[in-house]
Parts: structure tokens; C-alpha cells; sequence
């Protein structure tokens, strides 16, 4: 059987829409376009009971109660609330944020928001593993830091974090932890009671749901969590998120979680299959391959490839048929290695000659085994036009 090209293996960037998600996304645009708001009539009634069905399903996802749940419009959203929202409400404790050199620029831009109306900030440094050491956390907290964000699993790399030791030595200090979990969550066990999280982020188009929704897990206890709202205009979503509700797009998400909480131990393992398929075929065909991050503590269905002599800007002209991505920022003909792949110490040459490869639920054998085909045409030639030239 022929294989429907380009294949998509960026599943770190988007995540395809699921077919069973998307018919209840189609069914709840067509048949409950209330409002859930509209607390006198049927039609408000229904729409907002399936909102609070689709709060249980993600809150289940992560071990919270559904009244935790705070509907945003994704992960950034979510980032923004969280870390502004404390930073407001607990000015009068302290001015203190911690974080990690692995964040995504939706943690990292609100941060430096912060940073310049006069908090103060330190950002913790990681080994070549890709792996913050829970104690440079405990290292950097002083007796002012309200709140430690780390990301659960690194977008770029895929490396999984110590967030339940963390966790728990934030629980000791009385330190918030906040956790963007928009690549782990679905793909990885998550709980935030036992992992000590008290606020994570969530984005729903990256476990197969529609874009433009995501929420904010908020504890209620054990502490409750005072958030300051960003934005205004109706008090919806217990007053931290004013704005009618993406009734489709909620529902659809709350689907989404569902689905992958059923299936995330089988799927997780088959991913590490291919992942290990993928790997060991390149491995053995090329020279020269370096593998980013911790080999086993990262997400099932991550690589983070470089191959010595290549420019990743090259690489991926030569990888039409393939969906893959960059770790580098590339514009035009010239590229910028990846900051991920520096803070981990990976030389300039090799970060910039970086692919990032992210298997899905839909990902086959097949597609891995074509995947390494091709990339061992490509970087066989373009060392050999190198080597020419």
C-alpha cells in the first residue's frame, strides 16, 4: 500500500484534529449555540451543562476537580493568567519568580512583562540531559519567591521535568508551582495533587482538539489560589475569565481529554516503539547523528536529531515529503541555533543542524520507516555535495 505524502510528523507544533473529536465539535456548533450565561431559558441551560461536562473531563485528565478549571483560549492565555495573576494578587508577600532556561516564550515573555514592572527573576540552568536539577530550584528560592513555573515536558526536546520533586520542595518553602503542560499533558501521567502543582496550563490543539481553546487548572485547596483577572467584561469562568465561552470548541476539548486519557499508556508506549524504530534506523545508517536530551526521560514520541555538517535550513529543503521542523529560528538563508540546544550545551554547528521529529496517534511504521529513508538520502547527499564543493 502507497503512503500518503508529505507525512506529518510534527505533532509537537499541532496535533491533528481527532475525527471522533471533531464530530462532537460539529454537533455542538449545529445543535447547542446557546449561550451558557443565559441562566432563564433551555437553550442556556444546555449549553452550559455541557460546558461543565467538558470542565470534568479535563480536570479527570489531571487528577483536579472540575471547579478548578478555568476555560481559556490556550496555553499562552493560561500562562499569562497564572503568572500575572499571582504576581498581582501576592505582591504584598514577596517579588520573587523562579524558572528554567527550558521555558516556552509564553512563559518566558510574561516573565520578562514582570521583570519590568519590578519583580525580580532567576532562571535556573540545565545539564546536557535537558533536565533541571530539583535541587538548583531549592537553590535559587529565597524568603520573597512567590512562584515557580517549570514546564512539565520541553516542546523543543521533549525532556521530562522533576515536577513532583519539585513539587514538593515548593509545598515545603510555602512556593507556589505552575507548570505549562501544553506538550505533556495527554501524552504523559499528570497529577497535581500528587505532583504538587497548584496551577497548569493546558492547550487543546496539542492532544488532538480544535485550537483556540485551553484552560487553567487553579487550586481550591490545600492552598486555594488567589488569581488577579486579566482580563474583564462579564466575570464568566468564576470571575478570572470574562468572555462568552467557546461552547464547540470546550466541549471538543473536553472530549479530546477524555479520549487521551483512555488511551494514553498503550498509545505511550507504541510511540516509544516507533520513536526507538526511528532512532536505531538512522543510528545505523549515518554517521554522525546526535540524539538532544535525556535518551529515555522524554516524551514518547520526541527526537531531537542534529546531523554533523548540515545546515538544518538545507535538511528540510531536502525533506519535502516530510512535516518536520526546526529547532533553529531560521529567516531566509540564515539560521540562529535553537536556545534550547545552547543551554544544553550543544555546539553552535550542531544546533543549527537540528530537526525536531514529534510521532502522533496516527504515526505508522511505515511513515517512520519512509521518515528514516529519506532522511538518509538527504543528509547522504548533502554531505557528499559538501564534500564536493
Amino acid at each position: 500500500m502507497s503512503l500518503q505524502t508529505p507525512i506529518y510528523l510534527d505533532h509537537h507544533a499541532t496535533t491533528p484534529l481527532d475525527p471522533r473529536v471533531l464530530e462532537i465539535l460539529q454537533r455542538t456548533q449545529r445543535d447547542h449555540f446557546g449561550n451558557p450565561a443565559s441562566a432563564n431559558h433551555a437553550f442556556g441551560w444546555a449549553a452550559a451543562k455541557l460546558v461543565e461536562g467538558a470542565r470534568a473531563e479535563v480536570a479527570e485528565l489531571i487528577g483536579a476537580q472540575a471547579r478548578e478549571i478555568v476555560f481559556t483560549s490556550g496555553a499562552t492565555e493560561a500562562n499569562n493568567l497564572a503568572l500575572k495573576g499571582v504576581a498581582t494578587s501576592y505582591r504584598s508577600r514577596g517579588g520573587h519568580f523562579v524558572t528554567s532556561v527550558l521555558e516556552h516564550e509564553a512563559v518566558i515573555e510574561p516573565l520578562a512583562d514582570l521583570q519590568r514592572e519590578g519583580f525580580r527573576l532567576s532562571t535556573v540552568g540545565v545539564g546536557t540531559e535537558g533536565i533541571v536539577a530539583a535541587e538548583a530550584i531549592a537553590a535559587a528560592l529565597g524568603e520573597d519567591t512567590l512562584l515557580v513555573s517549570l514546564i512539565a515536558a520541553q516542546n523543543e526536546i521533549g525532556t521530562l521535568q522533576p515536577l513532583r520533586e519539585v513539587g514538593r520542595l515548593c509545598r515545603e518553602r510555602g512556593v507556589l508551582l505552575h507548570t505549562d503542560a501544553a506538550q505533556a499533558a495527554g501524552k504523559i501521567p499528570l497529577d497535581v495533587d500528587d505532583d504538587g502543582i497548584d496551577l497548569l496550563s493546558l492547550s487543546s490543539h496539542k492532544l488532538y482538539g480544535p485550537k483556540g481553546v485551553g484552560a487553567l487548572f487553579v487550586r481550591r485547596r490545600r492552598p486555594r489560589v488567589k488569581l488577579t483577572a486579566q482580563q474583564s467584561g462579564g466575570g464568566q469562568e468564576h470571575g478570572l475569565r470574562a468572555g462568552t465561552l467557546n461552547v464547540p470548541g470546550i466541549v471538543a476539548f473536553g472530549a479530546a481529554c477524555r479520549l487521551a486519557g483512555e488511551s494514553l499508556v498503550a498509545e505511550a508506549a507504541r510511540l516509544r516503539r516507533l520513536r526507538e524504530r526511528l532512532w536505531a534506523n538512522l543510528d545505523a545508517r549515518l554517521s554522525g547523528v546526535h540524539l538532544h536530551g535525556d535518551r529515555e526521560r522524554r516524551l514518547p514520541g520526541n527526537l531531537n536529531l542534529s546531523f554533523a555538517g548540515i545546515a538544518a535550513h538545507r535538511l528540510l529543503a531536502s525533506l519535502r515529503l516530510l512535516a518536520v521542523s526546526s529547532s533553529s529560528a531560521c529567516t531566509s538563508s540564515e539560521s540562529s541555533p535553537s536556545r534550547i540546544l545552547k543551554a544544553i550545551g550543544v555546539p553552535d554547528e550542531l544546533a543549527s543542524a537540528s530537526l525536531r521529529i514529534g510521532l502522533g496517534r496516527w504515526t505508522s511504521e511505515a511513515e517512520v520507516d519512509f521518515a528514516a529513508d529519506k532522511i538518509v538520502e538527504a543528509v547522504t547527499r548533502l554531505r557528499a555535495e559538501r564534500v564536493e564543493h
